[in-house]
């Protein structure tokens, strides 16, 4: 079995302050009092996550920021909504995750090679949503050189295979369709499932937990 070391990371506010980060940040598709109920109910340690049927991806990434630049979503992939979950999710509009990990012990692996490591270490990768909410509560997750990929979220084609693209977060150099002024945004993009890069772990969790 694979070994994962976990990464040290800027600790999570408690879920209240995290619930009201998100009100503040104008989280579309819950009343703030919902949200701040299911935020009662989570332990110490959880990130407060609403379900991208709530709150789709699109509308969160540019909430996103990082030194005054807001997130955004790469030009090619306005399919963003339509990657759902590979994994299994609470049915509930909002829900806590725990044991957060970046996956930097993967850094260089590619996605097929990551998912069976993750899984039998008895840890369950990321959804894109998780990785955007964690962004959303703890920038600074979000390095140079140490970004990740969200690979509990992938499109299925009508067909029933899975689209060969993995979503990913890390940030815009700048350069091509991104433009100078996206420099140091963060950025919601894809890479090939097959393919390996040395600057993307594989962020995962140890639990989902409804309120």
């Amino acid at each position: 079995m694979t070994v994962l070391v976990p990464s040290t990371l800027p600790a999570l506010p408690a879920p209240a302050a995290q619930a009201e980060r998100l009100v503040a940040l104008g989280v579309p598709g819950l009343p703030p009092d919902e949200l701040r109920t299911a935020a009662a109910r989570l332990p110490a340690g959880a990130l407060l996550v609403v379900s991208p049927g709530v709150a789709p991806v699109s509308a969160l990434a540019p909430l996103l920021d990082r030194g005054g630049r807001p997130g955004f979503v790469v030009g090619d992939m306005t399919d963003v909504d339509d990657f759902g979950p590979v994994v299994e999710v609470p049915p509930s509009p909002v829900y806590g995750l725990l044991g957060l990990d970046r996956g930097d012990a993967m850094l260089g692996w590619s996605p097929d090679e990551a998912l069976p490591a993750i899984t039998a270490a008895g840890r369950t990768p990321l959804t894109l949503a998780e990785g955007v909410h964690w962004l959303l509560q703890c920038p600074g997750v979000l390095e140079r050189n140490r970004c990740f990929m969200t690979i509990g979220s992938r499109l299925r084609r009508p067909d029933g295979r899975l689209d060969a693209r993995t979503p990913a977060l890390w940030i815009s150099g700048g350069t091509g369709r991104d433009g100078a002024a996206r420099r140091g945004a963060p950025k919601v993009g894809w890479c090939w499932a097959g393919n390996r890069h040395t600057w993307l772990g594989f962020a995962s969790a140890s639990e989902r937990r409804a309120p």
